[in-house]
This record gives structure tokens, sequence and C-alpha cells, in this order.
């Protein structure tokens, strides 16, 4: 059977194997409701059109036959096999592991019709597993080839003619911060101390616009993935690496086009007057987080004055921001660190510091100018369409039972504005930092909150408590950074195009944003797999993360590895019943409690690659 997920709807509408068709998991469909189930209250309907297929391209194996083959998928949840007729089926044979690509589905024909893209014999088997994630979250390996003509086609070179039209701010010291891996440098700060006792702070993003224009196939494609994928051993990158790392990464000592908002603020950080538009910079220096936190906490360094005036800048922005009601999302942030076949060998946990705050205050800062200006800005009387990134309040229902849960640990809510719920989320996160419980805490306070997506109706970021915001800082790996870049140009040259379908353009820039954070989560929990399969055998300590009426999961402390115990195990010791609203597992007999938050003793059982699973077993 399957579900269909409706946008407005708040129940999904189910519907049973004969109803399906030959629709599959991703695929955008028509769906026609005939009853509601008396016992669940769920619409029930039947697929009556696929409107647009969610994965062109899968993994499989190949079955040869005399002058065709069939590709029979990994994933199980597409039930068809590929037909590759003899024209597409080339030299592969029985038992190759192959990409194949469908190129036909016609309703009346029983299988769908592909080629062959490539052959993965000599991959090792966590690389197939990683483009099997990519793929079953429909995104596809490769750039057409009509992108790569497009792309051969882009000049390296700046004519004058183009600086001409901008603001040669390439005199002006300008620095990057950037992970120490990282390529595609999208953004820099430049600072300059004016006569007046004030400074000049300016805020300058990629121009990815200038070199992807509207109707290309360029902005076709970076459109259908709205987003790059970062998995633990790679990155599927929206735009071409040309783009991306090269003509618009913001490199040191190159002069390179950008899209800017430069601020002049007095000695407190007040802004007194603001410029946005399109410029020319050259950086003078390209800084790592770990040497900009150095000096941060030495206070000594290379162009020092310069970062301690921004951090200073910085911390000055989020303190307003929090007092204003803004949530401390902030939560760890667990990487692997890889061998040099992709193999997992150690966890690293990455904890925010001063040095990632500098740029993410100035990087709020300008997203939220940027939705400011456009929100007063009209064509016909009527507000420009535009995509800003929304948040929306709590939902009540789930922070009742959250609240309660809370005030077993001394934590109290008060739920009577958005205003007071985030100031008793912040209270609770940081009262919580030195005891067991704070991480789980704070983990099941963000599940309470709404998701952020992008729409054209501006109500507000709640957890930034900004009234008006957007993307704008990030165009080389999102797309509605473009779509705000270009936008933001026509206000500015008062030459106002509105697309009639951008609320259209929002929804699946949302949708591929949701879907490349799954296959984020199916990569992570493949390498925690990967990790946790030399110590099968070996115990270790966990604390729950996860309880539900047919078991619990259990995160290692050393490793943030996620297993799972079955409801079998614990139904030998008592019989447990689950209480939703204590996120517990509560014994008949004993009336001992299994608590989300609490520590175990768990063994690793199994560690399964295929499902991506890990199995403990509870030892006390």
């Amino acid at each position: 059977m399957g579900y269909v997920t409706v946008p407005n709807m708040t129940v999904d509408i189910v519907v049973k194997k004969e109803n399906l068709k030959d629709a599959m998991q991703g695929d955008t469909v028509e769906v026609h409701i005939f009853k509601i189930s008396p016992v669940s209250k769920r619409p029930e309907g039947v697929i009556s059109k696929v409107i647009k297929r969610g994965q062109q391209e899968l993994i499989g194996t190949v079955d040869k036959q005399m002058n065709f083959a069939f590709v029979i998928p990994d994933n199980k949840s597409f039930t068809k096999d590929i037909f590759v007729p003899e024209r597409n089926a080339g030299a592969i044979k029985t038992g190759d592991r192959v990409i194949v690509r469908i190129t036909d589905w016609n309703p009346k024909m029983k299988n769908p019709e592909g080629i062959i893209v490539d052959v993965l014999n000599d991959e090792r088997q966590s690389d197939i597993a990683m483009k099997q994630i990519l793929l079953e979250n429909g995104f596809n390996l490769e750039f057409p080839t009509e992108v790569l003509q497009e792309l051969a086609a882009l000049s390296t070179e700046i004519s004058e003619e183009e600086i001409s039209k901008r603001n040669d701010l390439r005199e002006t010291f300008t620095l990057t911060i950037d992970p120490h891996d990282a390529k595609d440098f999208d953004d820099a700060i430049s600072f300059r101390t004016l006569s007046d006792k004030k400074v000049e702070i300016g805020v300058h993003i990629a121009d990815v616009s200038h070199y992807v224009q509207p109707g290309t196939a360029l902005d076709q494609e970076a459109f259908q993935r709205a987003t790059s994928v970062y998995l633990p051993d790679r990155v599927l990158p929206m735009l071409p690496e040309k783009i991306s790392n090269e003509l618009c990464s913001l490199r040191p000592k190159e002069d390179k086009l950008t899209f800017s908002v430069i601020y002049v603020m007095d000695q407190k950080g007040t802004i007194v007057e603001e410029w946005m538009g399109k410029t020319i910079i050259h950086s003078n220096h390209r800084f790592t987080y770990e040497e900009v936190q150095e000096i941060i906490e030495t206070k000594e360094g290379l162009y020092k004055e310069e970062i301690l005036f921004l951090n200073n800048l910085s911390q000055s922005l989020r303190k307003k921001r929090f007092k204003q009601g803004a949530i401390n999302f902030a939560s760890e942030e667990v990487r692997f660190k890889l061998d040099e076949h992709h193999v997992p060998i150690e966890v690293v946990v990455k904890e925010s510091k001063e040095c990632h705050q500098l740029i993410e205050e100035l990087m709020l800062l300008a997203n939220k100018s940027i939705a400011l200006f456009v929100s007063k800005q009209q064509k016909n009387n009527q507000p420009v369409p535009f995509p800003y990134r929304i948040h929306d309040t709590p939902d009540l229902d789930k922070l009742l039972v959250f609240s309660e849960f809370a005030k077993n640990y001394g934590y109290h809510f008060d739920l009577k504005t958005p205003l007071s719920i985030a100031r008793s989320f912040n209270d609770m996160v940081k009262d919580s930092e030195v005891h067991p419980e704070h991480k789980v805490l704070q983990a099941l306070g963000i599940r309470t909150m709404a998701k952020a997506v992008y729409a054209t109706e501006n109500i507000g970021h709640y957890g930034l408590a900004f009234e008006h915001y957007c993307h704008f800082t990030s165009p080389i790996r999102r797309y509605p950074d473009v779509l705000v870049h270009r936008v933001l140009l026509q206000c500015l040259e008062r030459q106002i195009h509105p697309l009639q379908n951008m609320n259209d353009l929002c929804i699946h820039c949302s949708e591929k944003e949701r879907k490349a954070m799954e296959a984020e989560r199916d990569g992570n929990k493949y390498k925690q797999v990967e990790f946790i399969q030399k110590h099968v055998g070996e115990e270790f300590e966990a604390v729950i993360t996860g309880v539900t009426s047919f078991g619990i999961w259990a995160q290692t402390t050393a490793h943030r590895c996620e297993g799972f115990i079955g409801i079998q195990q614990l139904l030998e010791k008592d019989d447990f019943v689950f209480i939703e609203e204590k996120y517990a597992l509560v014994g008949r007999r004993s009336k001992r409690q299994i608590q989300i938050g609490q520590f175990i003793k768990v063994q690793v059982a199994a560690a399964n690659l295929v499902k991506r699973q890990i199995d403990f077993v509870l030892i006390s």
C-alpha cells in the first residue's frame, strides 16, 4: 500500500495496493478520494494519474536474455523491473551491477523501458550504497550533456564592460571564513574604517545569477536539483564544479563578481546606512574557522583588529536576536573521519563556536535586510512574488506533551504566547547544559517545532524572531537564493517581472530540501552501521533517544551510533505499555519506566548495511 501527502492537508491519503496502479514511491500523482475510513478516519484514495516520476535513475542487477535485458532494482519499494531493449543493452551481462535510466514508461506497458547509464562492477559496496541513497531520493548523479555544453561556453574572463556596471570594491579589505576542506566559497566579508568614527561592513555573495540565466539548461537542472546534497563522503552539487568551485567561488587573490549588502555602522554596531547591489571584490585572505577561533581566543594573529571587531559585532547581533525571542536551535553536529576508501575510522563532534557565529550572524543580517527591502516593493499595487523563508509557530498539542515531559526534570514552560514559549525553550537549553538530559531535551524540543519552508506568503520566521527573512547568502548550493538574487535585481532596477508560479517553485524547493535531508540522514546511518560493524559483540553505554510501542532506540555515547531494541526483549522482563505523554514504556507489574534520556548499557548484536540498521541487546 502507499500514502499520498497533499499540501495543506493534515493527514495523508491511504492508497491500497489495488489502487496504486503503476505509481511508485516519490512520484507526484493525481489522487481521487472516494471514502473516509470509519475506523482510522483517514481518507482513502485511488491513483488516477502519475504526473511526474520521482526517480528516473536506479541501481540494480542485470538479468540478460538472448537479445534484451531486465534490470532488477535494489530499491524494494520500486516494484517494477526495467526493460532494456537490445539497442540499449550493450555489452552488459547477467549479474552486472548498473545504473539504469528510465526513458519511457507507457501506462499500457507492463514494464518501464530504460538505458544503461553506468556499470558499477568495480566500485566498492559503500560507493554504490551512497549513489543508491542519492538516486532513491530523486537526485541524478550526472549533469546532462546540454548542461555541460553550456558550461563549456562560459567565459572565465570578466569584461571591462561588466566591471563598469558594478560597484568596484577590489581595494576594500575582504576575507572569507570557511571549513578547512571547503572549495566553494560563496560568501565574503569586507571591513573598512570610515573617517567619522563609523565602519563599513560588507556581506558579499557569489553572483551565481550572472552565470546561470533563466531558461537555460543550466538553470533548469539547478532548479530540478534545487540544492546540493552533503553525504559523509561526498557532495552532490546543485551546480557543476566549474561554477561552484571556480567561476563563482570567492577564492583569495582573484577578482570575483558578487551581489552585496553593505552597512555603515557606528562604533556600537547600530546600522546608520545600508546599500544593496552588484559588486566586484578581491578577497585578501582565506581563513579557516579554526584559524579565526584561535584569533578570537588569543586576541593575536593576522588581521586581528578586523576579526575581533567583526566577532564583537556578531555577538552583539546574536544577543539582540535572542532577546527578541529567537530560539537557540544549536545542536551538536556529528561527522565521520574517513580513511582513503571512505570507511569511517573515527567519530568527530563539531561544536558551534564564536568563529561560526561570526559568519552566521552576518549572513542572517543580510538575509533579513533583503527580505525586508523586497517586502516593501510592489508591481501594479500588488506585492512582488518572492521566496520568503518562513517558520510557523509550534504545534500546541506537541508542546503540551513536551512541556509535561520537561517538567519531570524541573523545567517549566510558559505556553501563553509564542515569545514566552521561545524564552522557556532557551531557559531550558541554558539551564540543562551541565546535566545529562540536555541533549535529549533539546532534540525533543526541536521536534515539536514546525519545519521551515519556502513560500510567497510571508508569515515571518518564528525560530529566528524575524518578521521578514529569506535565503540570499548561498546561491551556489540553494536554488531559492538564485531566485532571490533575480527578484532583488529587478526591484533595484525598477524592472519587475513577477513570476506568477513563484509559490510552485517554492513548494518544489522545499520538497527537494526535505529529500536532501533524508538522503543526508540515510548516508549518516549507513556510515554508522559501517563503523559499528567492527564492534559487534561489544558493550557500550548508550542514551535512549526514541520510544515507541514496538521498541526503543538508543545512541551510543562514545560514537553517536543509533540502534534498535525490539519490544520482545523488554516483554521478557515485564509487560510494558507505551505512554506517549511520558515518551516512555511503563511496566504493568513493576511500574518501571523506560524513558527517553535514560542511560542504559547495550551490546551490539548486529549491523546490517543493506537495511542500514543496527540492533542492540539491552544489558542493563
